[in-house]
């Protein structure tokens, strides 16, 4: 089989830029999501250095690295999230209510018809899954006490993007209710069948898939996890939804080799994932949107910390630790360009504008959330457990 010299020596680039950047970031303690990002733009079409020929390879890394990212569940017991998401139906709803707003009368003002309403409206709404989880394992905040309640939202998230993308796409070829009614069921009834799968069988997934070779564990875990995922996006429901599904039903020992052998394979796929959505973007599209893009930028920055604030006050984390979980939700990515691939050919402002968007804060995220908590004053005396508030 023969390899193009050209496409072996765009990925050395590649690898050798995000090898520098995660250097760097490590360096001064930040995450290097931003980063990627810049470089992404940088490299991608219009940008100082394209490299066109290493697009495939980008583009499955990156599909290949948004469902490892959601391998989450490896760091929860099943048990204690789902008692999570119960407690957290009215975070939910609050992260619907104050996060689509903004995008749907933003749409109205902007003169879109009522397709375009609904997308601007789920961009501004769902945060990004990948860029989130990778943000806080970077951070060390995975044991965190407001992390749970983060997650809840999240994935709820992904739960209300199982109904939501099918009655978008039917809804933007020109299909009728109905039809999107029928797709929304089918999602739906699918992510519940999974969850509860999970959650009365999920003990046997661990005996089934466990080896004492950790290259067979490998196999055994990535392979279930891609299946899944691939389900998922077969119903048009999240392939992170199916991913965390997977995570979470694998418990104890199976789970801790698992988190083990496949945490460096994560690693390099969400680097890839990350570049992707700077490859995504050409930059003399975003000028013209900036103005608004920053406006948009800036109330549901707000918005979104408020949701976080909330979810963690009602599992009674303090002040600092509700303003990470705020933080922690303001980045926004792959979900939000998935809706812009659904309607962008139809609404020619849409595009830029949610591309600009989310670029802004998928930087910006990352970012706020690494100086979060520094802006609060101690208190005196200091809550117990104040590590984890």
């Amino acid at each position: 089989m023969h390899t193009p010299v050209a496409l072996l020596l765009k990925l050395v680039i590649i690898l050798a830029a995000l090898s520098a950047l995660e250097t760097l970031a490590r360096r001064f303690t930040l995450s290097p999501v931003p980063l990627y990002l810049l470089t992404g733009l940088a490299l991608g079409e219009g940008g100082i250095a394209p490299v066109p020929a290493a697009g495939a390879f980008v583009e499955t890394g990156a599909s290949i690295g948004v469902v490892l990212l959601l391998t989450l569940g490896l760091e929860f017991s099943l048990t204690e999230f789902t008692a999570s998401m119960r407690r957290h139906v009215p975070s939910a709803v609050t992260d619907l209510t104050l996060n689509a707003a903004p995008g749907a009368l933003a749409g109205w003002l902007l003169g879109f018809d009522g397709v375009g309403i609904l997308a601007l409206a789920g961009a501004t709404y769902i945060s990004s899954s990948g860029i989130i989880a990778r943000l806080l394992a970077d951070l060390h905040r995975l044991g965190n006490r407001e992390t749970p309640a983060g997650l809840a939202v999240l994935v709820m998230e992904d739960f209300a993007m199982a109904a939501y993308l099918p009655v978008l796409a039917v809804l933007a070829a020109g299909g009728q209710w109905w039809q999107a009614t029928l797709g929304v069921l089918a999602a739906v009834g699918a992510v519940l069948a999974a969850f509860a799968a999970s959650y009365r069988w999920g003990h046997h997934l661990g005996r089934l898939l466990s080896h004492p070779d950790s290259e067979q564990l490998l196999l055994r875990v990535l392979g279930l996890t891609l299946i899944v995922a691939a389900l998922a996006e077969l119903v048009h429901a999240s392939a992170a939804v199916g991913a965390f599904l997977v995570g979470l039903a694998l418990t104890g020992e199976t789970a801790t080799r698992s988190r083990a052998v496949l945490s460096p394979l994560r690693d390099l796929f969400a680097a890839v994932f990350f570049l992707a959505i700077g490859l995504s973007i050409t930059p003399e599209e975003l000028t013209p949107a900036l103005p608004a893009a920053f406006a948009l930028a800036t109330v549901t920055i707000a918005t979104k910390v408020l949701t976080g604030r909330y979810a963690a006050a009602r599992d009674k984390v303090g002040q600092r630790g509700r303003l990470r979980a705020g933080t922690a939700l303001i980045a926004r990515g792959e979900f939000s360009l998935v809706i812009v691939g659904l309607v962008g050919a139809t609404h020619d402002t849409l595009g830029p504008l949610v591309t600009a968007y989310v670029f802004i804060l998928a930087i910006a995220g990352p970012l706020l959330t690494r100086i979060a908590g520094a802006v609060l004053p101690r208190r005196i005396p200091r809550p117990t457990g104040a590590k984890n508030v």
